[in-house]
């Protein structure tokens, strides 16, 4: 393996550490405001929405699949489901719509 490859691994792997290791080091978990807390209870939910929003026009032929899908998942998350009660829950509708067309 070539030094520049080490070179940007051992980068990477910095760059991907520095970010977990200082919140550790420097925040106390009891100094945390409660209105912080509270916005990141909601980042799980942000990420799936950025990673799925796109595949959602792309999941099926006809794109009413993927917006009965995402709409059913934001309607699951927005009464306060679990990620994995939304996730599961979107995926059953699908297959139930799948059956029945």
């Amino acid at each position: 393996m070539s030094t520049t490859m080490l070179i940007i691994i051992a980068g990477m792997a910095l760059v991907t550490y520095i970010p977990r290791m200082l919140p550790l080091v420097f925040l106390n978990v009891e100094s945390i405001p409660p209105w912080l807390q509270a916005t990141l209870r909601n980042v799980p939910y942000a990420a799936l929405g950025a990673l799925i929003f796109p595949g959602i026009f792309y999941i099926h032929d006809n794109i009413l699949y993927g917006i009965i899908g995402g709409a059913s998942a934001f309607i699951i998350a927005y009464l306060g489901a679990n990620l994995i009660i939304v996730v599961m829950s979107s995926i059953g509708i699908l297959m139930l719509l799948s059956f029945l067309l």
